[in-house]
């Protein structure tokens, strides 16, 4: 059962360009105005990676625009953000991500019931062009599959 978050902005070119392995959620540290642009709704996570600075991870690329009622105090709209994990989930990925072909792609980002932003990231192996060309394939079938089904 999948809960129903009031603001849910997906990275959807993430599931097409890897395969995703292990997936995480976790708490970012965010400012006043980015809280408040995140539910607005005001987010995007199309180029977003996720990377290490020293042992911890960072958000990069997210961009978060600025919010409109913020005056002089208001964030950058592609600054790092840093993201919060436990130890053990941080030294996991760090020795896995050293692997080659592995990273960390961010694909879901939320507002949980307690009022925090949170992102769901994915440790992530890259795929070739034959891989992408069978996800279009299955993602075909599925969508005539259910128009068969509705016109019945």
């Amino acid at each position: 059962m999948e809960e129903k978050h009031v603001v849910d902005i997906k990275n959807k070119k993430a599931t097409f360009e890897y395969f995703l392995i292990d997936e995480y959620v976790a708490g970012l540290v965010l400012t006043g105005t980015e809280i408040k642009s995140i539910r607005d709704g005001k987010a995007n996570l199309t180029d977003a990676y996720c990377t290490f600075i020293g042992n911890e991870l960072f958000v990069r690329q997210m961009h978060v625009s600025e919010y409109r009622f913020g005056s002089y105090m208001n964030h950058p709209a592609k600054r790092d953000r840093k993201l919060l994990l436990t130890r053990r989930e941080l030294r996991k990925l760090q020795a896995r991500t050293k692997e080659k072909g592995y990273t960390i792609v961010p694909v879901l980002l939320f507002v949980d019931d307690r009022g925090y932003a949170k992102l769901k990231i994915a440790l992530a192996r890259g795929k070739k062009f034959f891989d992408k060309r069978q996800t279009i394939k299955d993602k075909d079938t599925k969508r005539d599959m259910q128009r068969e089904i509705g016109r019945r």
